[in-house]
């Protein structure tokens, strides 16, 4: 309930002083909430049990609940006026909440005798009265969780029993997405730019909840754009309001996504840019584009095998198909196993069928964990390919990856792993890629992976490893590669490019 009462928000701009107030709301809106479940709570308690209870007590509760809700009233209005909220969900939590103030109001005026001496009989309005604010109150409390965090906040992890019982509609699959096994081949809004947005930026532009009249979960909705004009202007990433809210610092008030929430990556943010430079296509695969410099590095790392082609030039995306332990034949993988891996929403796929070798992804499981990785070691045999980047993992699950005998590729970028977590992957004979990008691993790090003589490629840029690190681990290995990536710089360039260059930049053809 952190929502009490919102008006809809006016065409022109509030004053900075109205909206400072406004966001005093939220702290507000707790007060009568708490005041009147008191209330309520005490007088049950002298109906049921006949306690005894001082009557000025209770209207000293309701009194402070009926100013309270009143203030909330006031402060909720002066919120409302940034706009961003769905109209009709918006007035039907305001007159919710006006009806909260206003029965409270009636409740103490009862309760303290003031009304009784105008209106004969008014000592019978009381309980109703009272009954009527905490029916509201939890109405009111309920479509605004629904304005801050969409319509389906209370019920998105219903279970599948209530929800029938509670006439609600069956819970939607979540959104899964093609894993990426060339990237040459991949589609560049469906499996790249799309997974992006919705990670980080469709919570709260979406059909339920859609601040600021935007929408970001079709390509429809993206190209209609939002309440002020289009939220991208293809070929134009420097003009794009998509791009330029990313970039803006956490502490202002316009940053997306909001300060608290999960930011974007500056990996995420340079494949937005490209998308829209290269003319935000919704049909075109990576290789019908062009691909500069910049973005080569942050694309190979998406593969999950293949190298990535660029004008003839091949740029290292995993381990090089040949690999003598992708011919290897290991026993089939106990269905009983698989299936409780994808109970933990992990993807299971085959990389072989004749082998019976697999991938395991989690991509779609950002919460999987330490104690979930315990699973992973009961199809040591078959797991070739591992990603658990962006996950929750941290040094402990290191140890139950290392059981992984066959493990030929592993990520593990934006991770909690550390340098300590990596001894424990000296027995991966197999490993040839390692991901460890935007990890906090250092040059000590670097050591431990110093005996892992079939290591072909590694990606540790957005680490705190140096280059007299990088250097003494190529003398160790002198035919790994080790691929740098995007930077600050890199961004920052992408945000300037020229209109210009922009409208010059033509899609490589087939």
């Amino acid at each position: 309930m952190h929502e009490l009462i919102l008006l809809q928000a006016k065409p022109s701009s509030p004053a900075d002083w109205v909206l400072f107030w406004g966001h005093f709301h939220p702290l507000i809106v707790h007060l009568p909430i708490g005041f009147l479940l008191i209330a309520g709570l005490l007088e049950l308690d002298r109906l049921i049990r006949h306690n005894s209870v001082s009557p000025h007590t209770i209207t000293l509760i309701l009194f402070c609940s009926a100013v309270s809700a009143t203030l909330a009233c006031v402060f909720g209005y002066m919120l409302s006026l940034g706009g961003g909220y769905e109209v009709e969900t918006l007035n039907n939590h305001m007159w919710e909440g006006i009806g909260v103030a206003v029965f409270a109001w009636l409740a103490w005026a009862v309760k303290s005798e003031n009304l009784g001496r105008i209106v004969p009989f008014a000592s019978l309005m009381y309980l109703p009265a009272l009954g009527v604010s905490l029916l509201l109150l939890l109405a009111a409390g309920h479509l605004g969780g629904n304005l801050t965090h969409g319509e389906d906040y209370l019920t998105q992890y219903m279970p599948e029993t209530m929800r029938t019982l509670a006439g609600v509609q069956p819970k939607q699959k979540e959104m899964t997405f093609q894993p990426i096994t060339d990237v040459n081949q991949a589609m560049v809004y469906q499996q790249i730019v799309n997974p992006i947005l919705h990670s980080r930026c469709v919570q709260c532009h979406n059909a339920g909840k859609a601040k600021a009249g935007l929408r970001l979960d079709t390509p429809e909705m993206i190209k209609k754009g939002y309440e002020d004009g289009p939220v991208f202007v293809a070929g134009k990433s420097k003009t794009s309001e998509l791009v330029k809210v990313c970039l803006l610092p956490e502490d202002d008030d316009h940053h997306m996504p909001p300060k608290g929430k999960t930011q974007l990556k500056e990996s995420d943010i340079a494949l937005l840019t490209w998308w829209i430079d290269q003319g935000a296509p919704f049909d075109k695969k990576v290789a019908d584009l062009t691909v500069n410099e910049a973005i080569r590095p942050v694309l190979a790392s998406l593969a999950g095998g293949g190298p990535l082609e660029v004008g003839g030039t091949q740029v290292a995306s995993g381990p090089a198909p040949e690999s003598p332990v992708l011919t290897m034949k290991v026993p089939a993988a106990d269905p009983k196993v698989v299936e409780e891996l994808k109970k933990l929403n992990l993807l299971v796929l085959p990389l072989s069928k004749e082998q019976n070798q697999l991938e395991v992804s989690a991509v779609n499981a950002r919460t999987f964990n330490d104690a979930q990785a315990a699973a992973l070691p009961k199809l040591s045999n078959q797991i070739v390919w591992l990603k658990l980047g962006d996950t929750e993992i941290s040094d402990a699950a290191l140890a139950s990856i290392a059981k992984l005998k066959n493990l030929q590729k592993l990520h593990l970028e934006e991770t909690k792993v550390t340098d300590a977590g990596l001894k424990q992957l000296k027995q991966l004979a197999n490993l040839e890629y390692l991901n460890l990008y935007g990890t906090a691993i250092t040059d000590a790090g670097l050591v431990e992976l110093a005996g892992l003589k079939n290591l072909k490629t590694i990606y540790l840029w957005q680490t705190k490893v140096t280059e007299q690190g990088i250097a003494s681990l190529k003398t160790a290995l002198p035919k790994l590669e080790v691929v740098g990536g995007i930077n600050e710089q890199a961004i920052a360039e992408f945000a300037k490019v020229a209109p210009s260059e922009s409208k010059g930049s033509e899609p490589k053809k087939n």
